[in-house]
């Protein structure tokens, strides 16, 4: 057996253009947790966070196909707060087709799977559930923003969202209670929190998350 194999981290691999690694835990898992990341970074940024999250979850994480001037992302945009439409559509469509092939290739029930995203990744991830409803029914949004300039009246009923805002989070976090309002609006039970933070993401908000998919209140700094 490998080192990698003994740690629980399998070496890349590659569907439908997509890059992702995945790591298992040492004994059954708790749940499966897709993992994207925000620009800039990529697949493995996010480990470390699902690993606090759960240390004993299957973790599946996700690189961005699209390169804009040297950074890694999951769409094309026009400045920070404002994307290319068209590149939204085709890359939702094209992860949407990735989780279905993941689901049978690593063995998770997508409707089970708890969905991760990071600023850019967790903007994928509200998008494609607009976009696709009925795809994914658990969602954590990082530092998120509404990005489609116009939502699809979407049936998101039974689907379940939290969206984790930055308290000094001068860019996006003036945008985190519309996205919330637009989920609800469109059947979504959405929590929305706050950490005493910036944009960056930290163990305040694994605390949160973890929270959350226990249903219960959290600890520390955390509203």
């Amino acid at each position: 057996m490998s080192a990698a194999e003994r740690s629980g981290e399998d070496a890349p691999r590659q569907e439908l253009g997509f890059v992702y690694r995945v790591q298992r835990p040492a004994g059954p898992p708790h749940r499966t947790l897709v993992l994207l990341h925000g620009s800039g970074a990529d697949e493995t940024t996010m480990l470390p966070l699902g690993r606090k999250i759960d240390a004993q979850a299957t973790l599946i994480a996700v690189r961005g196909r699209i390169v804009q001037q040297g950074s890694r992302r999951w769409f094309t945009r026009i400045d920070p707060t404002r994307f290319r439409q068209k590149s939204i559509r085709t890359e939702a469509r094209a992860f949407a087709r990735l989780v279905g092939k993941l689901a049978v290739a690593e063995g998770f029930d997508p409707e089970r799977a708890v969905f991760v995203g990071y600023s850019n990744g967790a903007n994928l991830i509200s998008s494609a559930m607009l976009l696709h409803p009925g795809l994914i029914r658990r969602a954590v949004l990082l530092r998120a923003m509404p990005v489609l300039d116009h939502a699809p009246d979407a049936d998101l009923a039974g689907a379940r969202v939290l969206v984790v805002a930055g308290a000094r989070d001068e860019t996006y976090g003036p945008f985190a209670p519309a996205l919330a309002s637009l989920l609800r609006a469109r059947g979504a039970c959405v929590e929305a929190r706050t950490v005493s933070s910036g944009h960056e993401f930290g163990f305040l908000d694994a605390e949160r998350i973890r929270a959350w998919l226990e249903d219960r209140p959290p600890a520390g700094q955390v509203s």
